[in-house]
């Protein structure tokens, strides 16, 4: 095992976690309310970041499953630098998400006429797949936002050489990690046709 990097101090910890969690929580919620789309002209196509959104999630979504075989090789130094590296990419998602919302607008899943609201011949035409998709869309949003105080303290735990408690934390936290990486590309993914 690796000797921890950080000295512990949960109370500290805890609260950086929570504040942390919570200021983000409150900068997606927040953020997402206003829409720059229209009135900030972009010297590029504003879908940019969900494409950029797609392509971190992806990466995050190979680093887990490099993460988690390296650990069970016993690369634990790897391991780390994997793990912090695709909490670093996390990083740069949020940031991209949050302009992606600002300058793009929510997008509707079947909207085609850029019009707001569903028209009869717009969820026609949209069919089940618009089912599946709101499906994955209401999983994948509640996990990622419940998801982030989880993966920071299974982080802390790691970082101060807590290993049984960071064992116990990420057999709940690495697969719904996982999922939300994996449907965030599904989402891009089933929702890009739509962009305007």
């Amino acid at each position: 095992m690796l000797q921890p990097s950080l000295i512990k101090n949960d109370r500290k910890a805890r609260f950086l976690i929570y504040t942390v969690s919570i200021v983000v929580f409150a900068a997606v919620t927040i953020l997402g309310k206003y829409n720059l789309a229209g009135k900030a002209e972009l010297p590029f196509d504003e879908h940019i970041f969900a494409t950029a959104n797609a392509a971190i999630n992806a990466c995050v979504a190979l680093l887990l499953v490099a993460g988690l075989l390296t650990v069970k090789n016993r690369s634990y130094q790897l391991h780390k630098n994997i793990m912090l590296l695709a909490m670093g990419l996390s990083v740069l998602f949020l940031l991209s998400y949050i302009c992606h919302h600002l300058f793009a607008g929510e997008t509707a899943f079947g909207e085609t006429d850029g019009i707001k609201g569903l028209s009869e011949a717009e969820l026609a035409a949209a069919g089940s797949m618009r089912t599946v998709y709101l499906a994955i869309l209401i999983t994948h949003i509640p996990l990622a936002g419940l998801v982030l105080p989880f993966i920071l303290f299974a982080a802390y735990r790691a970082l101060t050489g807590e290993y049984e408690k960071h064992k116990k934390l990420v057999r709940y936290v690495w697969p719904i990690w996982f999922y939300v990486a994996v449907t965030g590309v599904i989402v891009y993914l089933m929702i890009s046709p739509y962009y305007k």
